[in-house]
């Protein structure tokens, strides 16, 4: 082989193997026990720290800012209710004065049931992405350490035989422990049974871009330095991975599947084309554009996609009223987008959207440009979230608890997927579901 080809196979594979997301090796080991109640299922992870107030309750500031009581809804592709008339600072424009126009033609809550008061089993958001996709909360689970507990992906490859694309964890970063989500340190589950996972505000940013997009093919003594460059990059970029990577196996069609994908999203990125909702002026947004494509290409069977872009509220009220406000717009896209351009997938996909945990009743020191207080997680408050559900099977413009009657948990989560996958049976039988975890169907 000239050196040339082995420095462009390489590269290649390098690039396949660790800036694209990861494909592991298929195989069913067991058949599932249970029925499908629908071939697809997409989780929201509402993530950041969801106030209960602003959302679910439609109280906008009559509920956080003593001196300006104006209550409305500013998730009107999630929820049924009005927008606020007053002091409009969410949308877009000078001043966020214009709201972002609705998307679905019936919301979320028309079209299935809202589960309006639920239990976050924590007020930190490790903790609460950890509960989400393992169903259970470990005491002596640690930031950036993977879940110890299988995770719905590993429950799914084992026990369902579902393939390695069938099962995505879409993240908006590879800060702190999201990128360590999509498998556990459990030794009879574990990488092989793992989902894909995929972080392309990272993938696709402007050093990668530079240096992966066009295939460039460096010469090894004339342009060490590029080249160092990327490693570098990639090396910091995945630390958190140790040697986890290296240890994932794939096949060769896999390998070329997701080769193809990487490139066509490279050619889309720079023509900016990709599936992205109408309004795209944060990240939580263009993360919602690229699940948007795994989705097209692939056809998986389950994806978790992570948004934190209200995460913002420790110190900016105004933004974190934005970012909500962006991510109900970006929701109503991702549910359009499958019913309108992915025939294979509209009609018999299921949406689960559910905050991780919520923000403190009482607000901290800090207050931004409007003189409005910032919130925090640690109070009881943080621990009252929501679930959405929507899709086939799901009954419509239903409401079930309310303030004062909790019903759910945010591990509902994971065994409801489970349920509709078909291997609830199987994740029960393991004995690791936090106490009180339920199907959502089984509360309905």
């Amino acid at each position: 082989m000239k050196r040339r080809d082995f420095i462009k196979r390489a590269g290649l594979t390098a690039a396949g193997g660790l800036i694209s997301p990861y494909i592991l090796p298929s195989g069913r080991l067991f058949a599932p026990t249970g029925n499908q109640m629908a071939p697809h299922v997409i989780v929201v992870m509402y993530a950041g720290g969801v106030r209960q107030q602003e959302a679910v309750g439609m109280r906008y500031l009559d509920d956080s800012q003593e001196d300006d009581p104006y209550a409305g809804n500013i998730m009107y592709n999630l929820l049924n209710g009005e927008a606020p008339e007053q002091k409009i600072v969410y949308g877009t424009g000078l001043g966020g004065v214009n709201p972002i126009p609705q998307l679905l033609d019936s919301t979320l809550q028309t079209q299935g049931t809202l589960f309006k008061e639920v239990r976050a089993l924590s007020a930190g958001h490790y903790g609460g992405l950890n509960s989400m996709v393992q169903g259970s909360t470990v005491t002596t689970q640690g930031l950036r350490q993977r879940p110890l507990n299988p995770t719905i992906f590993e429950y799914l490859r084992r026990h369902g035989g579902y393939s390695a694309t069938d099962t995505w964890f879409i993240g908006n970063g590879i800060g702190n422990s999201v990128p360590l989500l999509n498998y556990s340190a459990d030794p009879n589950y574990g990488a092989p049974y793992g989902a894909n996972f995929f972080a392309p505000t990272i993938t696709f940013d402007q050093v990668c871009q530079q240096f992966m997009g066009d295939s460039k093919v460096y010469h090894p003594e004339n342009e060490l330095s590029p080249m160092y460059q990327l490693k570098y990059f990639l090396d910091n970029s995945f630390n958190n991975y140790g040697g986890n990577l290296l240890s994932l196996g794939n096949t060769e069609d896999e390998k070329q599947n997701i080769k193809d994908f990487i490139d066509e999203m490279y050619a889309k990125t720079v023509a900016n084309t990709i599936a992205a909702p109408p309004v795209q002026d944060n990240g939580d947004a263009r993360v919602i554009g690229y699940a948007c494509e795994v989705l097209k290409w692939f056809k998986p069977a389950c994806l978790f996609v992570n948004l934190n872009g209200v995460d913002n509220c420790h110190s900016n009220f105004t933004r974190y009223l934005g970012a909500l406000h962006r991510a109900d717009h970006s929701v109503g896209h991702l549910w359009n987008y499958i019913q309108n351009e992915i025939p294979e997938m509209a009609d018999n996909t299921i949406i689960i959207c559910t905050p991780e945990c919520g923000r403190n009743d009482n607000p901290n020191a800090i207050v931004d440009e409007n003189n409005w207080k910032a919130y925090d997680h640690s109070d009881a408050n943080a621990q009252r979230v929501w679930t959405m559900m929507a899709g086939p099977n799901v009954p419509s413009n239903l409401i079930i608890g309310d303030e004062g009657n909790q019903i759910g948990q945010v591990t509902d989560t994971m065994l409801t997927v489970a349920d509709i996958l078909g291997v609830k049976n199987e994740v029960q039988a393991a004995g690791n579901l936090a106490p009180g975890t339920n199907s959502l169907f089984d509360l309905i």
